[in-house]
């Protein structure tokens, strides 16, 4: 057994202090991630059946971020700590602590989605499509975000040539898993689904990019999570499987029901 690691790239988590303000890499991931996917997003509608315009993706930003912020909260809140929040509820808010959940995130981003859609009296799968096909870009940074942070990091792998001791996770070598993530997660979720938008006939029947989306996510983090330091304070659950992996399965049966329903329905016009 071998227990050499790679040194562990140390990146201060602050990209900028001036006095008391400070930007964080994390931060930044998400801010680049929403604005380089609202862009992303302006030019996928403008392409066939466009029900919306450009300038209509652009004001989905606010909603896409309240919907980040709010459900990745309140998601870590309920699925990762409800007793600890119950008994202080005052820390419920204090974001800058720490403390995200993507799945949250995502059920935050789905009402955006619907109430949306619903202000335009356009197909919500629609709009569905075209946010998932660019959320893997802010997945992406905020994995690398994740890493540069020293967080969420991998399961002891002495044997493993590129394994790295992390600050907080003591000398014993480690799966850098954030960048796994990173890359099955942003990288090549982002390239299935937009050579997906690519064929007409999967972009005109709104919701199979969207249940690809969801399905895609859960069979790249369940694959991760076995690699992944769980929660401390949750350890493993349930037939060994971590709460990301369970949130994950539930995310991937979700997403097969939303492929065969929207298989089944008629396509837009052309």
């Amino acid at each position: 057994m071998s227990l050499l690691a790679l040194t562990f790239p140390t990146i201060d988590p602050v990209l900028i202090e001036i006095g008391p303000f400070a930007i964080r890499w994390y931060a930044l991931a998400y801010i680049a991630g929403l604005f380089g996917g609202t862009w992303y997003m302006r030019k996928l509608v403008a392409k066939p059946p466009a029900l919306i315009t450009p300038e209509r993706a652009d004001d989905f930003l606010i909603w896409a971020l309240i919907g980040v912020i709010l459900g990745g909260r309140l998601g870590y809140v309920l699925f990762y700590k409800p007793a600890y929040y119950l008994s202080n509820p005052g820390e419920i808010l204090m974001t800058w602590e720490g403390g995200m959940s993507f799945h949250g995130g995502l059920i935050g981003v789905a009402l955006a989605i619907i109430l949306f859609a619903r202000r335009l009296n356009v197909d919500k799968w629609y709009v569905a499509d075209n946010v998932s096909c660019a959320v893997p870009i802010g997945l992406l940074l905020g994995r690398i975000a994740n890493f540069i942070n020293g967080e969420l990091y991998g399961r002891a792998a002495p044997d493993v040539s590129w394994a790295m001791a992390f600050p907080g996770g003591g000398p014993m070598p480690r799966h850098p898993s954030q960048l796994y993530e990173a890359i099955l997660e942003g990288l090549v979720l982002f390239v299935i689904l937009n050579l997906l938008w690519r064929n007409d006939a999967v972009r005109h029947r709104p919701g199979i990019i969207t249940g690809c989306f969801c399905a895609g996510y859960a069979i790249a983090r369940i694959i991760v999570e076995f690699f992944r330091e769980p929660d401390r304070h949750l350890g493993f659950l349930a037939f060994g499987l971590t709460m990301g992996q369970i949130l994950s399965g539930a995310l991937l049966l979700f997403g097969a029901w939303v492929i065969r329903r929207s298989l089944r329905r008629s396509p837009l016009s052309k």
